[in-house]
């Protein structure tokens, strides 16, 4: 169909497997599902594409489940407002649960799906840090050549980059069992309706230190030689000296370097240490 907005176009497909099979046959085609990035984009007078594809309405896209051996099943298309409500996350992954309430209001939550998060790649995401220590897998499906499996932390590649291919869609993601207390903080100009300028998740106890941060560097950190020196002993001043150097933030319009790197030292401390 032809939208209003001109010569746009939109493919309203019924099945997933009618999804990807426009993907192959008919792209390049933009997936949409929450629209609160594109919207978002489109009030800027920025047009990420001129043909789009909606998911919304594919019911192979949602869903909560219990994988066996006790870990997550979450489909690309489950909400915000989904996962908050959902029994099994709040038991399993409650720093998710805590992401996903400050991801702008209500009716972002209500709209906002797990899958365009991860796939906008803006290292700001409120969800990404969580899936990024939860050591996610995100499940991808193509027609031509099925599924396939790629661990959270090498799915970005780089600045709203990734290795989705256009002809493949962001299924589900699936997470094992996480051992140990589960932190999240958002750090931005209020807790939510507000991009971050420092998002942090953690997990500590467990059989080792899981540490992922977001908005200083072009993706996601997983800090792994952090996680590595507290592992080994180090005191929280060398950890935060080797957290420093992971890190890459940069100055921009929400806020300074400078300032992005004295917080997030500031929250290793906080969740490592509790002061």
């Amino acid at each position: 169909m032809k939208t209003a907005l001109g010569d746009l176009e939109l493919r309203q497909p019924r099945t997933l497997d009618e999804a990807l099979a426009m993907l192959r046959d008919d792209g390049p085609l933009l997936p949409l599902a929450g629209c609160t990035d594109v919207y978002v984009q489109l009030e800027f007078g920025v047009m990420p594409a001129r043909r789009f594809m909606d998911v919304s309405r594919l019911r192979e896209l949602r869903g909560i489940e219990r994988m066996d051996g006790g870990g997550l099943r979450i489909g690309a298309g489950a909400t915000y407002t989904e996962i908050v409500r959902a029994p099994l996350v709040a038991q399993r992954l409650p720093m998710l649960v805590a992401a996903s309430r400050e991801v702008g209001g209500v009716q972002i939550q209500n709209r906002g799906t797990l899958g365009g998060n991860v796939a906008n790649a803006s290292p700001a995401g409120d969800s990404l840090p969580v899936l990024a220590a939860a050591d996610a897998v995100v499940v991808l499906r193509s027609a031509a050549d099925g599924e396939r499996r790629v661990p959270f932390t090498a799915f970005h590649t780089g600045y709203r980059a990734s290795v989705l291919r256009p002809d493949e869609l962001i299924v589900a993601f699936e997470i094992p069992p996480v051992e140990g207390e589960q932190w999240f903080r958002k750090v931005g100009t209020r807790a939510a309706q507000a991009i971050s300028k420092v998002v942090f998740a953690g997990v500590k106890g467990g059989p080792r230190p899981r540490i992922a941060i977001g908005s200083v560097a072009p993706t996601v950190v997983r800090a792994f030689r952090t996680e590595e020196a507290l592992a080994s002993g180090a005191s929280i001043e060398e950890a935060q000296q080797v957290f420093g150097e992971e890190i890459r933030p940069i100055d921009d319009i929400r806020s300074t370097a400078e300032y992005r790197r004295r917080v997030a030292a500031n929250l290793l401390r906080r969740w490592w240490v509790g002061q």
